[in-house]
Formats: structure tokens, C-alpha cells, sequence
């Protein structure tokens, strides 16, 4: 039987990740897990499972989200506009960290403000809390202010990473679209601002019709693609991003349709340091024991020592192979 922690989680999944040390290289994305205690009442889930969860997406005031329908099955996928209800800042800090277990966990909180000014504010105040780090969410598909114009133009992303830097000292995590034009360019601006590390890819834009209604199915018309379908796209956003990255030491968390060990390991080799999982426990809550567990079968057969060792390791046509092992 092989060692593991005592979280119960192999040692040699264990990953550095914006100075955070990790049991697993999973990491449980923002709005599929609630503020942490969505999964807890399901028989055998357990958040030490993740290396880090990350928290559902939080404003400066209280938010109800879109109108209904705000989820829709796809095919390979979910298309969701949730639009961001929450209990506010206060509420989370207040009320839904206490709750919180941190010896099982990370937990990292999710800013998403409609102004520089908000997403300041937001950090300001986790600074002075528990909270492991700050994701900046500044790339939400599914509102109709702030993520989607912050987030798909470089020097507004800069703007608002660098407004975030100055209020807080938490580690902080650039989440970045899929829906714009130069992803490196905007990868690069976010790390000249003083991002510590950065999430790819947020989810990507979508719509579904009623065809009998001629109506669009979500409320909002538009809502964000994720789950398997995605997973081309972003792992190719995570390696491009990853060249970017790599120069600065900055790690990434490489997200989009991870199912299954063999996707994480494709987004480990692409350059990500750690994997995000979210869509996939709509549908398997205990996804996470699985991948961790083939994580661990293939560095055995591969006898591969640390996961380190395999991050960014694609070979390249044309280019000198990385070392492994």
C-alpha cells in the first residue's frame, strides 16, 4: 500500500504553489464548491482530497445572480450564468470563513468586482483574514460589467491587478480569459502588475436556443462553457501561457474538462504547476481520489520522484526536449 499523509493523500502528490505547500495538485474551482461546504454532506467526500479550494466568487455588496435559467447542459459540457450571487464580502469574512476548516485544506478567496475600485476593496478586506490567497477574477463571461471588459484587454487586466497588489499581501492568482486576443501579452502584463501566479483558462462564452421559442435558453443570453469541451482550448492556452510564465517563475493552475488523471497530466506536462477541477463533480463528487490516485500510478510506472519533475516537460517538434525525473 503505498504512504500516504497524514490527510490521507500520497506525499509525492505534494506541490508548491505561490509559496503554498500543497497535499495534492488539485485544486476545486471557484462556484462548484460553494464557500467550501457544498460537498461535505455527500458520504466519503472530503476537501483534504484538494490541495486548495478555491471560494465562490465574492462582490463588495450582496448579489442575487441572473434570473433563471442559469444552467444548462451541453454537449461534453455546462453552460452556466450564475451571475455571481453571493452574501457579499462582510458575510464571507464574517460568516462563511469561520466555518472553515484550515488544517484540511487551502482555501483561497475569489474577487470579482464592476470597478478597479471594487476589486481593491475586496482584497483590502481578505487581507485581513485567514484566507490563503486571493484569485482576481478578472475575466467572468456571465456578467454584463467588469470581468468581461477588465479581463479580455491586457492593460485593463494590468490596471486591476496592480490596484489589487497595493491592497493586500496575500498571495494573488490572475484568472484569465479565454475570449481575447493575446493571452500572453495579457499573461505578462498580469505578472508586471505583481501577480503571484495565474489560473487557465476561466470558462469560455457560449449560448444555447429554445428552438420552438426562438428564445434564448439562459437568461442572461450568454453564459460560460466548461467541462470536457473546453479542454483543447485550454490546454493550449495553458502551454502558451506557460512560456510566458516560466520566465518569471510564476506557476499556473491549468483548468478546463479535467475528467480523468490522464487530462491533469496533460496540463502538468503543458506547464501548469497545479490542476483545477470543477465541472467534473457535478457529475463524480469523489473525481478527486481517482485522479490522485492515477496521478501516483503513472509516476510510478514512469518512476518519476516528484510531480515537480514533470511540469512543463512537452516535447516540442523543432525544440530541445525537457528533462524529466
Amino acid at each position: 500500500m503505498a504512504t500516504v499523509t497524514a490527510h490521507g493523500v500520497n506525499p509525492r502528490l505534494a506541490t508548491e504553489f505561490c509559496g503554498l505547500n500543497l497535499d495534492s495538485p488539485i485544486v476545486l474551482l471557484s462556484g462548484c464548491v460553494g464557500f467550501g461546504e457544498e460537498y461535505t454532506r455527500i458520504a466519503g467526500f472530503s476537501n483534504r482530497d484538494a490541495g486548495a479550494i478555491v471560494l465562490k466568487g465574492t462582490t463588495l455588496k450582496p448579489r442575487l445572480g441572473n434570473a433563471a435559467h442559469r444552467v444548462w447542459e451541453t454537449p461534453a459540457g455546462m453552460l452556466n450564468a450564475i451571475g455571481l450571487q453571493n452574501p457579499g464580502v462582510n458575510a464571507v469574512i464574517k460568516k462563511m470563513l469561520p466555518t472553515l476548516d484550515f488544517s484540511e485544506t487551502r482555501f483561497i478567496a475569489n474577487a470579482c468586482g464592476s470597478t478597479i475600485e471594487e476589486y481593491a476593496e475586496i482584497c483590502r478586506r481578505f487581507d485581513d483574514s485567514p484566507i490563503d490567497a486571493i484569485e482576481i477574477n478578472i475575466s467572468c463571461p456571465n456578467v454584463k460589467e467588469g470581468g468581461v471588459s477588465f479581463g479580455n484587454y491586457p492593460e485593463a487586466s494590468a490596471r486591476v491587478v496592480a490596484a489589487c497588489r497595493a491592497a493586500t499581501k496575500k498571495k494573488l492568482i490572475a484568472k484569465l480569459s479565454p475570449n481575447q486576443t493575446d493571452i500572453q501579452e495579457n499573461a505578462r502584463r498580469c505578472i508586471e502588475a505583481g501577480a503571484d501566479g495565474l489560473a487557465v483558462i476561466n470558462t469560455v462564452m457560449g449560448m444555447a436556443i429554445d428552438i420552438e421559442k426562438r428564445t434564448p435558453i439562459l437568461a442572461n443570453v450568454q453564459g460560460g462553457l466548461s467541462g470536457p469541451a473546453i479542454k483543447p482550448i485550454a490546454l493550449l492556452k495553458t502551454w502558451q501561457v506557460y512560456q510566458v510564465a516560466r520566465k518569471h517563475d510564476i506557476p499556473i493552475i491549468g483548468q478546463g474538462g479535467i475528467v480523468t488523471a490522464s487530462d491533469a497530466l496533460e496540463f502538468i506536462i503543458a506547464g501548469a504547476t497545479t490542476v483545477g477541477v470543477g465541472t467534473a463533480l457535478f457529475y463524480d463528487p469523489m473525481v478527486c481520489k481517482k485522479i490522485n490516485a492515477g496521478i501516483v500510478d503513472y509516476m510510478d510506472r514512469r518512476q518519476i520522484r516528484r510531480l515537480s519533475d514533470l511540469v512543463g516537460t512537452l516535447a516540442v517538434p523543432g525544440e530541445e526536449p525537457a528533462a524529466c525525473g
